[in-house]
């Protein structure tokens, strides 16, 4: 396959994967309770995730020194964002969770200047205020069609891409360098062990009760979302511009927003979709290099002699 190919391959595989991510969570919630799937879901991806990382001879274990980061990733990267997630989507729409989660490069930006100093130029602030509108004026209108409800899911995913956020860029600072399958492999295990003792003390798990459809959910969240997903962004990387890859958030959301259209019949309000361009403008925004803009519209602009 050639690097063309490779790239195109890879960036629509994501936004398929992350797209069917969300619905896969709303299935997997039918019968199984959310800590738990969440624990079972990283129980899946870790063997295959160290397995990976065997093979790529990528080490399992954080550098020395920096090993107390593998316990604060299980529980802040993983455990509690992950479980925030599920738990969200027993309240709204799989579509709007994904449009919520879509925003994770404007709260990177967000702690990246707070923590790192980042200094961002005058497109990326405009996108920035942006796309914060837009989300806003958008769960507005769905909280007015959902009520508390919404209200809760939309807490829950604000939660979880905040935390998100947080860590992964205290992770940049204070463990730069750590390989992709490193940051993944052991965390996602403990992880999981973690989410089934709260499980057994807090859910009422019913293994009985499990349907086949929840359990391939998982199934698909551990080793697709878990692993593929994974494995295919970090490689779209390194095959293409950080922009470039950065897209997938624009693309994503809408793949999420026509499965649970299609399939459950979940629409957005009007109000809502219309505010759903400026805020993927203003997500691309706060991902462009600085002088994007400047050099795209001389690009464009006629060269007179």
């Amino acid at each position: 396959m050639n690097p063309k190919s490779l790239t195109i391959f890879l960036f629509i595989s994501v936004c398929l994967i992350w797209g069917t991510t969300w619905f896969a969570m709303e299935v997997a919630l039918h019968s199984i309770p959310p800590i738990f799937a969440t624990a079972l879901r990283f129980l899946l991806a870790a063997p295959l995730l160290a397995t990976l990382a065997k093979t790529f001879k990528q080490p399992l274990l954080f550098p020395k020194g920096k090993r107390l980061w593998i316990l604060i990733v299980a529980i802040m990267y993983f455990a509690i964002p992950f479980t925030l997630m599920i738990f969200g989507e027993q309240y709204i729409s799989s579509g709007l969770a994904s449009i919520i989660f879509a925003n994770m490069p404007v709260a990177v930006m967000l702690t990246s200047g707070l923590f790192l100093s980042l200094r961002l130029s005058k497109p990326q602030i405009f996108g920035l205020i942006v796309a914060v509108i837009s989300l806003c004026l958008i769960l507005k209108n769905e909280m007015k069609m959902g009520g508390d409800d919404h209200l809760i899911g939309s807490i829950c995913l604000g939660l979880a891409v905040a935390i998100h956020a947080i860590i992964y860029v205290l992770v940049q600072k204070y463990c730069k360098g750590v390989e992709v399958l490193t940051y993944n492999a052991i965390p996602s295990f403990i992880a999981s062990i973690l989410l089934f003792i709260v499980s057994a003390i807090s859910e009422n798990v019913n293994v009985e009760a499990m349907t086949w459809d929840s359990l391939s959910a998982v199934a698909y969240l551990g080793f697709v979302a878990s692993v593929g997903g994974i494995v295919a962004y970090f490689k779209l990387g390194e095959v293409s511009t950080p922009f470039q890859a950065s897209i997938c958030f624009l693309i994503f959301p809408v793949v999420a927003l026509i499965i649970s259209c299609y399939i459950n019949g979940d629409v957005l309000s009007n109000q809502s979709l219309i505010m759903l361009l400026p805020l993927l403008l203003g997500i691309l925004m706060t991902k462009a290099p600085r002088g994007f803009l400047t050099q795209y519209v001389r690009k464009r602009s006629p060269v007179v002699n």
